[in-house]
């Protein structure tokens, strides 16, 4: 670390360092230098994006990672440099251009977003129900991935059918980890009359145990955005169901846009699920 940031002020080396300790090694620590690829470091990056990180952290954080593959280079361990990724910029001008108008990537209507979650589900091995059960409930619920991992039996309130969120699953050196959630604050989220049966139903699967977790993967292990784009496939079924821009935190966006068209409780004439937020 000394030679990769030789030469830095003190001013750019703590948020370097900030970068470095906060952000790659949870989403990248866990891999040899020689398996962090192009793409691995992409998709990374996307995910900061989607994270509504600032464009400086982003930034910062991408400019360490780069400094110190650059002297695995030097130092003969992999011969090209990964990290020196590009076009992350217009991808975060277009991820604030749908912060400002989320309904550019909200799904149209309930049939639109059942169906999206049917063709994940079947293109996913053992086509494995569950996948489908956590498109459904991020998209009525604006809630991230790694907060429907991290969601417990015991979080949801199904007298007032509410979820109390408490915290979310994010990569960690050696795989992924809970932690508090973004803003550090539980927030409370209704359930839609819609995805109730659903719920129901998960919490029944589940047992009693009210720390077991709503959401897993088909061998009960938690998951990340990441698990659910390589397990479903996502990149191509959305690309053939003419959603190519799709990406799975863009799920967030539905929820609000239908909540404010319905300006109801119940649902919408559209047959969109909304409540009042």
């Amino acid at each position: 670390m000394d030679l990769a940031l030789r030469g830095l002020e003190l001013k750019t080396l703590d948020p370097y360092l900030a970068g470095w300790r906060m952000r790659v090694v949870p989403a990248l620590g866990h891999l040899a230098v020689r398996m962090i690829t192009n793409g691995a470091v992409d998709r990374t990056v996307q995910n900061w994006i989607a994270d509504e990180l600032s464009r400086s952290t982003v930034k910062n954080t991408i400019a360490v990672l780069v400094r110190v593959m650059e002297q695995a280079v030097r130092d003969g361990i992999i011969k090209v440099n990964p990290a020196r990724v590009t076009g992350w910029q217009k991808l975060y001008k277009q991820t604030e251009d749908e912060l400002l108008d989320p309904r550019a990537l909200a799904l149209p209507d309930w049939e639109t977003l059942l169906a999206l979650a049917d063709a994940l589900v079947g293109a996913s091995h053992d086509e494995y129900r569950g996948w489908g059960d956590v498109v459904i409930f991020a998209a009525c619920t604006a809630a991230r991935i790694g907060e429907i991992s991290g969601c417990r039996i015991g979080d949801i309130d199904t007298t007032q059918w509410i979820w109390t969120v408490h915290r979310q699953t994010t990569p960690a050196p050696g795989g992924l980890t809970d932690k508090g959630t973004k803003g550090k604050r539980a927030r409370k989220v209704p359930i839609v009359e819609e995805i109730r049966p659903l719920v129901a139903q998960r919490i029944l699967s589940a047992g009693p145990n009210p720390d077991a977790r709503l959401f897993t993967g088909p061998r009960g292990g938690r998951i990340s955005t990441a698990v659910l784009r390589d397990a479903t496939h996502w990149d191509d079924v959305v690309t053939k169901l003419g959603y190519e821009h799709l990406r799975r935190h863009d799920l967030r966006h539905t929820a609000p846009t239908w909540f404010a068209d319905a300006r109801s409780p119940y649902t919408s004439s559209a047959g969109s699920p909304a409540t009042a937020h």
